[in-house]
């Protein structure tokens, strides 16, 4: 097991906010969010009003009356974001990125060249700073999971160097959300028990988590308590899972909200998937409610699938099941498709016409192969003309993109 501190996780600070700030100096020092109807993103000034992303429009000018909105440019976010990424590159190739502004670094292996791993971070917020003038706080600890926390703990713009010999008295002092898989739920989970220090999460038996998280999210997040975290960089990352998400602020949970928004949903995801050749056979949604409660639903296929139309009735069903085991829930804040368990596509085994149910949602049969084509020039159309060229008439008509399109495939560009 590694003794030494030489894991970096480097992570641009208020990244989409941070660049708006820099490409107009008027905006410094203000309160700005990147979005409209749905923040997407803020800035530190913003944050200080309780401004959050995936936070409705109307709820964060209530919050902070002075929010200056922008709409994103998204160009500028990968070439720097892709910028500050190579900075990195610099000084060590174990580089793994996680998002278009995060990373892990390990420096084990140039500490000779470039001084110690402190010095390093270092010399790498230098040249962040100077060379494209946005702030960046990194994280040193021994392992993954503790230099992600310790990033977070050295927000806005700061270092934080944990010594391994002192990273349990570290650790165990900070709040458990700031742990990785610990979101408001499970926080509100942890609450209830009384655990709100990753300190606690620690003393807490094992028996008691799993019992109230489930026997895998109770074991890793008690491993994680203390610091045990095996995982390595990993320089080539290979995506397992595809998905989308639309903040709808509060919409009614009826059909002409969620299906036209799941077709939106599923075309995305099911786009990449195609263009990567990577079908998938477990389709999940979640569901959030007003009081930002989530509840997911998954099925696993026979056949992995790629095509839009099955796709979106699929994830409509999984809805719709959902809402009927929630009759009391009137009002859905946000949708989500997800596809995993996803293969590499090298052929496709062909059906015979049995007259089954489900026929149509089966790739190999004759109605499956007809969607998959009508897909495939859907998409050849779209990479001549552009996205907006040919489309799903409920979606283009229906509608409203709380994301814009950008900012999505921004986001979905690992897969």
């Amino acid at each position: 097991m590694e003794t030494t501190a030489t894991i970096l996780h480097a992570d641009l600070d208020a990244f989409y906010a941070s660049v708006e700030q820099l490409l107009d100096p008027s905006l410094r020092g203000k309160p700005i969010a990147v979005g409209g109807g749905v923040v997407l993103a803020a800035s530190y000034e913003a944050k200080a009003f309780g401004v959050r992303g995936g936070m409705p429009g109307r709820r964060a000018r209530e919050l902070c009356p002075q929010l200056i909105f922008v709409g994103g440019n998204f160009k500028d976010y990968q070439r720097l974001g892709d910028a500050a990424i190579a900075v990195l590159n610099d000084f060590t190739p174990l580089v793994e990125r996680i998002s278009i502004d995060e990373a892990f670094a390990d420096v084990a292996g140039c500490t000779r060249l470039f001084g110690p791993p402190a010095e390093i971070a270092m010399a790498i917020r230098h040249r962040v700073r100077t060379e494209l003038g946005l702030p960046i706080s990194v994280g040193v600890a021994r392992t993954k999971h503790l230099a992600k926390i310790a990033s977070q703990a050295a927000k806005p713009d700061g270092l934080a160097v944990v010594d391994p010999e002192t990273e349990l008295d570290f650790l165990h002092n900070l709040p458990v959300e700031l742990m990785w898989g610990v979101g408001p739920v499970t926080k509100a989970r942890l609450a209830e028990i009384g655990v709100v220090t990753i300190g606690q999460l620690a003393q807490t038996p094992g028996w008691s988590l799993e019992k109230l998280l489930g026997p895998a999210a109770g074991e890793k997040l008690a491993d994680l308590a203390w610091n045990r975290d095996p995982r390595e960089i990993r320089t080539h990352r290979r995506a397992q899972s595809a998905g989308a998400q639309s903040a709808l602020g509060k919409r009614p949970a009826q059909e002409h909200v969620f299906r036209p928004t799941l077709l939106h949903l599923a075309d995305r995801v099911a786009t990449r998937l195609r263009a990567k050749s990577r079908p998938g056979r477990t389709v999940t949604v979640r569901v959030r409610f007003a009081d930002l409660r989530a509840v997911t639903r998954s099925i696993t296929l026979d056949a992995p699938i790629s095509a839009t139309a099955m796709l979106a009735e699929i994830a409509e069903e999984l809805v719709r099941a959902v809402l009927a085991d929630h009759p009391d829930e009137h009002t859905i804040s946000l949708l989500a498709i997800s596809v995993s368990h996803l293969e590499e596509r090298s052929g496709l085994q062909l059906e015979l016409p049995l007259g089954l149910r489900d026929e149509k949602r089966r790739p190999g049969t004759r109605k499956g192969m007809t969607r998959w084509v009508a897909d495939c020039a859907v998409d050849a159309i779209r990479n001549r003309f552009g996205w907006d060229a040919v489309g799903y008439a409920s979606v283009a008509l229906g509608v409203s993109r709380s994301v814009p399109d950008a900012f999505r495939e921004l986001a979905e560009k690992e897969l």
